[in-house]
């Protein structure tokens, strides 16, 4: 029996949430729902993605739709339940979730999280945003089947659906883990059926998960899927065995390119991520030391589920920009010294997961600065030099130092497509 159950309104979005999940190493089929009535045997598989092709009926046939499949698959070996909705909101969404609710019982709470990155789609203050551009002023809210007159979602869900509904926004999820999962021990407490939850990055998305499993309220996703694939990667574990060898990836520039190619990386290899917080790498000396063992502690926990970890400064985001001015003033450094605070801090924690696992066997770096307070970090004598891998990534061993033949690449952090991280991840995973 599948761990993980999604059911769509489409057959394409099924698909893109499936594709989604399979990339996290979940073995995923999309069932057709005629099928059902078949009496056709599920084979084995971690997740199951069944479309209703529900988008365009009446409510209350999309209710029965979304049911009917439920009637058919609740089950005590179900880990996770999942709506897929549509990334502009079309459709039923109000009378599908409430179908989750009234089946799955009171104990559960379900979460829109209606944000896909790398489609441009993001909630911000309630309102989604489609390219930037507010829902309602986009085509998509003109579709003669399932015409959109609101960018707010919260108002979408209280026009469709029977139960309570609240939002919680980016001001709550800038807090952190803990913040969030008092806010939703506080809904739940209120009553709330339905929350809907700002996001703009997939580190949005994994404070949200994270608080959810931590406040051990019984939840389901309802979102164009990345959400999903998110809450699936916390709470199932993958039924493949790593591999031995393993790459970290430390990430320190905060462009624009380096933000699309990372996101491209968390989409297209199953990883570990762990953002660092910045503010506190150059606040104080004491608080850089705790993030420093907090962020190797996180990647350490999870060396035997993954073969791919990233580290990167939260600074990628630009809403957590680090206020370079203030920071120069109160430390009385130059704009120099609070980098080589930031980059140093990386390439320690590199150093110490290195040093406490010896089943990295590669590393990824990117940004000039990054690349070589690594080397200083590592007490590297030298680099053979291998191959390029894209133009201006660099593949090679080190020489000497604290890991002689460990397997690198660097990459400029302005160099490349969206798929550049991504390819040298790969380039360097076949090679070791």
């Amino acid at each position: 029996m599948a761990k993980c159950l999604v059911i769509a309104d489409d057959l394409t979005g099924a698909n893109a949430t499936g594709v989604l999940l399979k990339k996290n190493g979940f073995d995923t089929y999309t069932l057709l729902s005629g099928t059902l009535a078949e009496g056709f045997e599920v084979p084995p598989c971690d997740c199951l993605v069944i479309p209703t092709d529900s988008r365009g009926i009446s409510s209350r046939e999309a209710h029965e739709a979304v049911s009917q499949v439920l009637n058919n698959f609740v089950s005590d070996e179900i880990t996770l339940y999942a709506k897929r909705i549509d990334s502009t909101l079309r459709g039923n969404l109000g009378s599908e979730t409430d179908a989750f609710l009234d089946k799955l019982g009171p104990e559960y709470m379900a979460v829109c999280v209606p944000c896909f990155p790398s489609s441009g789609r993001h909630l911000v203050g309630g309102y989604l945003l489609v390219g930037g551009v507010p829902l309602i002023h986009t085509d998509a809210a003109k579709d003669p089947k399932a015409p959109i007159n609101t960018s707010r979602a919260q108002v979408l869900y209280e026009k469709q659906s029977k139960f309570p509904v609240a939002s919680l926004y980016l001001e709550d999820i800038d807090k952190g883990v803990e913040h969030v999962c008092r806010k939703v021990l506080e809904y739940k407490a209120q009553g709330i059926r339905t929350l809907i939850c700002d996001s703009v990055s997939q580190e949005d998305m994994d404070i949200i998960a994270r608080a959810l499993i931590m406040s051990h309220v019984p939840f389901f996703p309802v979102d164009p899927g990345v959400f999903t694939a998110t809450a699936a990667k916390y709470l199932i574990p993958v039924n493949k065995k790593p591999q031995a060898n393993k790459v970290l990836c430390t990430i320190g520039s905060v462009n624009g390119v380096a933000r699309a190619q990372h996101q491209s990386l968390l989409e297209d290899i199953p990883l570990y991520n762990e953002f660092i917080n910045c503010e506190r790498l150059v606040d104080s000396e004491e608080s850089r030391e705790k993030e420093i063992a907090r962020v190797v502690e996180q990647v350490l926990k999870q060396v035997d589920e993954y073969d791919v970890f990233s580290v990167v400064g939260d600074g990628i985001n630009p809403e957590k920009r680090l206020d370079f001015p203030y920071h120069m003033q109160r430390r009385q450094m130059d704009a120099e010294g609070i980098s080589e605070l930031i980059n140093t801090a990386l390439a320690e924690i590199t150093y110490r997961v290195l040093k406490q696992s010896p089943a990295f066997k590669g590393i990824y770096s990117t940004g000039g600065d990054i690349t070589a307070a690594i080397n200083r970090r590592f007490g590297t004598v030298g680099l053979k030099l291998l191959d390029e891998v894209v133009p201006l990534a660099g593949y090679g061993e080190q020489l000497g130092g604290a890991f002689p033949g460990l397997k690198f690449i660097s990459k400029g952090g302005m160099v490349g497509d969206d798929k550049a991280m991504v390819t040298c991840v790969r380039y360097l995973q076949s090679r070791m």
